[in-house]
């Protein structure tokens, strides 16, 4: 697949509940936590996209645009849609959407390489990575030809569910092994928080 027709998405617009502020924009270690991201993929892509509601920090590059929600409250699906109408509505030639969430201090790019590679776009119009066989419905690929079905099962149907969605138009995941810490761990909490500052001291 050819990365000049895929637009970079990192999905910021959750609202942290469970960390109790906006965990995009809390200090682990040298960087915030978007910042982890998006050193990652920033070089991958012509353009990335921040899907966000707040006002937030992020690394400095002309490549980074940050826009809001199409429609508030609408789950990750919601962030999804916008990038889609962005492409739209801006007349890029972009095919594809990649998203990531913005909590993953440990993806490194290598990931990135191995997903797209074996994403074959005449297979599937979806696609998501697994890691030692556990499904991350954020780290994903999205034909941009979803966009009427998605925006009519969003916003007419009131589908919000990632994994429901994606099961019932059809995804293809692709597995990627690790050893050692999930390159997919998240966080979600203060205490994950705290766990990824331990693996960071032991990999140092």
């Amino acid at each position: 697949m050819d990365y000049n027709s895929i637009l970079g998405v990192v999905l910021a617009g959750g609202q942290s509940k469970r960390f109790g502020q906006d965990k995009t924009q809390v200090q682990l270690g040298e960087k915030i936590l978007i910042d982890y991201i998006l050193t990652e993929i920033v070089s991958e892509f012509n353009e990335i996209l921040i899907v966000a509601n707040n006002d937030i920090q992020f690394l400095n590059s002309k490549k980074i645009t940050k826009v809001e929600d199409y429609k508030k409250d609408l789950g990750p699906l919601g962030g999804v849609l916008t990038a889609m109408k962005w492409i739209k509505h801006n007349k890029k030639n972009y095919k594809w959407i990649a998203t990531f969430p913005s909590d993953t201090p440990f993806f490194s790019k290598k990931y990135l390489h191995n997903f797209i590679k074996n994403a074959n776009d005449q297979q599937s119009k979806l696609f998501f990575v697994k890691s030692n066989d556990k499904r991350h419905n954020i780290f994903g690929l999205w034909s941009v030809e979803l966009l009427d079905q998605l925006e009519e099962d969003l916003i007419k149907k009131h589908e919000r569910k990632v994994e429901d969605w994606a099961n019932k138009v059809g995804v293809t995941t692709i597995n990627i092994e690790f050893e050692n810490y999930d390159p997919f761990f998240n966080i979600n909490t203060p205490e994950d928080l705290e766990k990824a500052n331990e693996i960071m001291k032991l990999n140092d």
